[in-house]
């Protein structure tokens, strides 16, 4: 059973009412999201080509979904994220520099590990700026991450004024840490016990460069080689007092350009990625640079309106394990 339950937890929303709130986190954060970063919202795809290169291979070990179209004769793969897809129609679009989109992204992740916060279903704000060279830097990074941060709490903001009797405020600013500081200063914790104590310390952190390993041992967290640049991508976390810990709402962070694409497949052995159109586009300079990243729909959710498991604001499948402990616990399931 890997369900995590707080015996003094009871939600502070009926079902109805729940329903109306996710609605109104939903639209007032898109609205100021956009605002915030200048985004233009588009329609993005539920599955790809698998041979374009352009589904998301997270962390290496994920099972895209597959199924064939009889009409084409191929076989497509469910999105994983959108990533590379929406540095590729930021281009198709013309997007111009200081420009970007976001979109709904729904995805099926079937090898996750279901838990409070994890489900097989995934929705993410999946969004993408096109920069100038001159902004691949981490002044530049934290400047977008201020901009996204400021968007979550004025969403909060008006979603308390909605419904008082909801708590987790957050504090007026975002804590930045690199992952090989936080590692220094919690040696002997697991990245997961690292993010807690210090989302518990500050209320909110950017973890910032994930992916190379810290002190030639493991890195922070993994990342797939060809979106992020290691060096400039990051992690925003709250500390959720619900359950005691840290919750991630956003993965984000500048994307490779042709240097940062060679040497970190390099790291991971993974040359073959560099064959793809997306890679080749990217090693031709045929690609815009840019900055984007994923937020947690459910998550944020989740976080806003206090609940304790993600199932209670969005509908997917638990075992029967999970269901019966939520049932015999009193937790609605949406």
């Amino acid at each position: 059973m890997s369900v995590i339950i707080k015996k003094d937890y009871e939600s502070k929303l009926g079902l109805i009412e729940t329903e109306i709130a996710i609605k109104f986190v939903k639209d007032t954060f898109e609205r100021e999201l956009a605002k915030a970063l200048n985004l233009t919202r588009v329609s993005a795809p539920l599955f790809v080509l698998p041979e374009t290169g352009l589904n998301d291979d997270l962390n290496g070990y994920e099972r895209p979904v597959g199924f064939d179209i009889h009409d084409l004769k191929k076989n497509v793969q469910i999105v994983q994220s959108l990533a590379k897809w929406k540095r590729n129609a930021l281009r198709r679009y013309g997007f111009n520099v200081g420009e970007g989109l976001y979109t709904d992204m729904n995805a099926i992740r079937r090898d996750e590990e279901l838990d409070n916060f994890h489900s097989v279903y995934v929705d993410q704000w999946d969004w993408e700026r096109i920069i100038l060279k001159e902004n691949r830097n981490m002044t530049f990074l934290k400047q977008i991450v201020k901009k996204i941060y400021k968007a979550i709490c004025a969403t909060q903001t008006k979603l308390m004024k909605k419904y008082p009797s909801l708590t987790n405020k957050l504090p007026k600013d975002i804590k930045f840490i690199k992952s090989s500081d936080l590692y220094k200063q919690y040696p002997d914790k697991t990245p997961k016990e690292r993010e807690n104590l210090a989302c518990k310390e500050f209320g909110a952190i950017f973890v910032s460069q994930i992916g190379w390993p810290i002190d030639g041992k493991a890195p922070h967290d993994g990342r797939a080689a060809d979106y992020d640049d290691w060096k400039l991508n990051g992690d925003i976390l709250v500390y959720f007092e619900v359950l005691d810990c840290a919750l991630e709402l956003s993965s984000m962070g500048i994307r490779v350009d042709k240097d940062s694409l060679t040497s970190q497949t390099g790291f991971k052995k993974e040359y073959g990625k560099l064959s793809s159109p997306y890679s080749q586009d990217i090693l031709n300079d045929r690609l815009p640079l840019t900055i984007g990243g994923g937020i947690g729909q459910s998550r944020l959710c989740m976080f806003m309106l206090n609940k304790m498991h993600v199932g209670e604001v969005q509908s997917s499948l638990w075992t029967e394990e999970d269901m019966k402990v939520l049932t015999d616990n009193k937790i609605e399931i949406l």
